[in-house]
Parts: structure tokens; sequence; C-alpha cells
């Protein structure tokens, strides 16, 4: 071998070391792999009908984080849907289990849920299916989001702005 090829051999093996030693330099962040609990007040605005004005309740999500943009979701609570003074407000206990995807930097985030509403205030007696698509906003510890919620059995579907703490268990 010439001079030459020996010194673009060796050239060749310093930027291939100098690429190799970088890529063992850069931090790896490790994935913890868990659950976080979420407490939330909701409210909400009916969509299609005027028999019900607004609603009010609280919630209680469990999360499980699949990967760092996939979690499942189950969320149970109260939520009262109001109605006008001569009717009474029907309460219900939600019952949903869901999907959350982040879509942008671990915080901007779309979620998928399904499930039932089980009423129990002032002697109704009709449950219902419910989906619900949203789309939120989370940080370590603040969570808001927005999402459609959508009812087979009651008369009415709403919109719902839901502000909750999470925390890791």
């Amino acid at each position: 071998m010439k001079i030459t090829e020996k010194i673009k051999v060796l050239f060749v093996f310093a930027i291939a070391l100098l690429f190799a030693n970088n890529s063992q330099a850069q931090e790896t962040k490790n994935f913890d792999q868990g659950f976080r609990l979420g407490i939330g007040l909701n409210g909400g605005i009916p969509t299609n009908n005027d028999t019900y004005n607004w609603s009010l309740g609280g919630d209680v999500r469990l999360q499980y984080d699949l990967t760092p943009k996939a979690s499942l979701t189950l969320t149970t609570g109260f939520t009262n849907l109001f109605i006008d003074q001569n009717v009474k407000d029907l309460g219900f206990i939600p019952a949903k289990a869901g999907f959350k995807l982040f879509v942008l930097k671990d915080q901007l985030y779309l979620l998928g849920e399904v499930g039932g509403g089980f009423a129990v205030t002032n002697g109704y007696d009709k449950n219902t299916y419910i989906w619900a698509p949203g789309i939120g906003f989370a940080t370590e510890n603040i969570d808001v989001s927005v999402r459609y919620e959508a009812y087979t059995d009651y008369d009415t579907d709403q919109i719902a702005l839901r502000v909750a703490y999470g925390f890791k268990l």
C-alpha cells in the first residue's frame, strides 16, 4: 500500500471511530412504563337538544402507558345533566375504556373512549352506550381536554371540557 492509501484508510477509520464514539455518547432516555391517575372536573353543553341546559361532573381516569406515545385508559365518575326547573336532572355514572395517542411533543394528544352510562338519580332507569372522541393537552401534572360525548339512549350529546390533575402511581 502506498502512503496516500494508508492515510486515506486511516482517515476513514478515524471518522468511523468518531461517529461510533459520538453515537455511544448520546443520552438514551429510558421509558418508565407504568400507571398514572388523573382526577378531573368536567363541564359541558348540549349539542342537539333543548331538553338539557348544561352538565357538570367529576371523574377519575386510570392510565397505563404502553409506549411514550400510546396509553390505555379507564374512566369513571359522575355526570349530571341539568334540565329546566320543571324536570328532574339526570345523573349518571360513566364507565369508559379508551386509547390515548400523543401526537405532538408528548403533550398534545387524541383520545377515543367507549363505554356505558348508568343512570343513578331522580328515578331515571335508562342506561346508555357512550362514545367520546377528544383532543387534549397534558403536562406532567395538568391535563386539559375537549371531547364530544355521544349517548345512544339519552336525548342529547354534549361537548365537554375536562380539567384534571394527574400523577404517577
